[in-house]
């Protein structure tokens, strides 16, 4: 006597819901946690070049100070005097004297500029700052 088996197909079905619920997290999370610095990029300032640049690494208690080629002192998108450049930088040392001031000095601008915000980091008793340039790319 031969026993019939009868094949079933079960249908098996993905519920992707909760998979695209976590997905949608994930990106959330990530847009919240981004660091928003694009400010202190905005002006545009044609950096010098130097042949021994580095990558400067992002620090969490980084000041950018912009020079455009007048002269102009930029912070966080809004233009300062070099007065007011003084003021700020004596309320970030007090806040964290670890303070890292990053000047980003145009390339047609004078060096007097530079030379004024490196004086204010002095008197603030700041000592860890930088002049930001670019790198050469190599010609091929």
């Amino acid at each position: 006597m031969a026993v019939k088996f009868k094949k079933s197909r079960a249908q098996s079905m993905l519920d992707i819901t909760p998979l695209i619920d976590i997905v949608f997290l994930l990106l959330i999370f990530f847009v919240v946690m981004t660091r928003f610095d694009e400010e202190d990029y905005k002006l545009d300032v044609v950096l010098p070049t130097a042949s021994e640049a580095k990558p400067l690494i992002s620090q969490p208690r980084e000041l950018f100070i912009n020079i455009d080629e007048q002269g102009n002192f930029f912070v966080r998108g809004e233009q300062y005097t070099i007065d007011e450049i003084d003021e700020l930088l004596v309320q970030t040392a007090a806040d964290n004297p670890e303070s890292t001031i990053i000047i980003r000095a145009d390339k047609d601008s004078k060096l007097e500029f530079s030379v004024q915000v490196m004086n204010a980091c002095n008197k603030a008793k700041l000592s860890n700052y930088s002049i930001s340039t670019a790198s050469i790319e190599p010609t091929q």
